[in-house]
C-alpha cells in the first residue's frame, strides 16, 4: 500500500511541477476541470444521487467554460462566491458536525449536497483565482494545508491520546490538530523570515496584517483544514464508505485528497482579492 502511495503521489508531481513551471492559466484550467469533474462525481456518489456522472459532466462543462476563458478571473461576482463559501462552512456545514448529518434521500440532504457542491465549486474557482497570481502563490497556499495534514498525521502518531472526534474520524486526535495547527504557524514564520521579498501568501498576510492579524488568518486556515477533513469523512460514514473512490491508487478518491482544502481556498482567495 505505502508503495502505491508513493508512487501515485509522484505521478501526480510530474503532473504539477510542469503546470507551475509554464504558468499556463489556460492549462491549468484543462486540468484543473478534470480533478473537479472527479471531486463532483465522488461527491455525488457519497450523497447517494442517481446518474452521478451526468451531474458531474455538466458541473464540469460549467466550470471549464468559466475557467478557460479568464471569466472567473476578472468577474466581481468571485469574491462573491468566495464569501459564500465561507458562510456556507460557518453556518451550515460545520454545525452539521456537531448535530450530525440529515437522512440519505431528504430534503434536508439534497440541500447540503448542493452546499457541499458549491463549495468544492468554489474551491476549485479559488484554485484559478491564486495560480492566476503566481503559480509560486498559488503553492504557498497549498503548502498550508499539506502542512497541517502531514505534521497532524505525525503529530497525531506520537502523542495522540485525545480522540478529536471519534464517532466521525476515530484517528484523529486533539494532539494532532494542535501539532498540524503549530507546523503550519512555524512554516508560514519561517516563509516569511526566509522570503520576506517574495510575492507569496504568509509574507503578505503578515505585510498586510501584521503579526497578530499572521497569527489569526493561519491559526483560521489550520482549523479550517480540519473542518473540511472532518466534514467528508462523516459523509463516508453515513455513505458507509471508505473512500470517496479508487481513482488515486492508495489514496482514495480526488475527494479524499481535496478535503482539507474545499474550506481552505475559498478562504486564502478572499483574503487574496481583499488585500490587493
Amino acid at each position: 500500500m505505502l508503495k502505491t502511495r508513493v508512487i501515485t503521489a509522484l505521478l501526480l508531481l510530474a503532473l504539477l511541477v510542469p503546470i507551475l513551471y509554464f504558468g499556463s492559466i489556460q492549462i491549468f484550467s484543462l486540468v484543473a476541470t478534470l480533478f473537479f469533474g472527479a471531486a463532483m462525481w465522488e461527491s455525488q456518489r457519497l450523497f447517494k444521487k442517481p446518474a452521478p456522472l451526468v451531474i458531474a459532466l455538466i458541473w464540469s462543462a460549467l466550470f471549464f467554460y468559466l475557467s478557460f476563458n479568464g471569466f472567473l478571473l476578472s468577474s466581481p461576482t468571485t469574491p462573491l462566491l468566495f464569501a459564500m463559501c465561507v458562510l456556507f462552512w460557518l453556518l451550515r456545514l460545520i454545525p452539521s458536525l456537531a448535530f450530525g448529518l440529515p437522512v440519505l434521500h431528504s430534503i434536508s440532504s439534497s440541500t447540503l449536497n448542493g452546499i457541499y457542491g458549491l463549495s468544492i465549486f468554489g474551491c476549485f474557482v479559488a484554485m484559478c483565482v491564486l495560480f492566476a497570481h503566481s503559480p509560486l502563490f498559488f503553492l504557498s497556499v497549498m503548502a498550508v494545508v499539506w502542512v497541517a495534514d502531514v505534521v497532524a498525521y505525525f503529530s497525531g502518531k506520537a502523542f495522540g491520546k485525545r480522540k478529536l472526534a471519534p464517532s466521525i474520524s476515530p484517528g484523529k486526535s486533539w494532539e494532532g490538530a494542535i501539532g498540524g495547527w503549530l507546523g503550519v504557524l512555524l512554516i508560514a514564520g519561517l516563509a516569511v523570515y526566509l522570503g520576506a521579498a517574495a510575492d507569496i501568501f504568509p509574507t503578505k498576510i503578515f505585510m498586510k496584517l501584521g503579526a497578530f492579524g499572521f497569527l489569526l488568518v493561519f491559526t483560521a486556515l489550520a482549523i479550517a483544514s480540519v473542518v473540511g477533513d472532518l466534514f467528508e469523512s462523516s459523509l463516508k460514514r453515513r455513505a458507509d464508505m471508505k473512500d470517496s473512490s479508487a481513482l488515486l491508487p492508495g489514496h482514495g478518491g480526488v475527494l479524499d485528497r481535496i478535503d482539507a482544502l474545499i474550506p481552505v481556498l475559498p478562504m486564502a482567495a478572499l483574503l487574496d482579492l481583499w488585500l490587493r
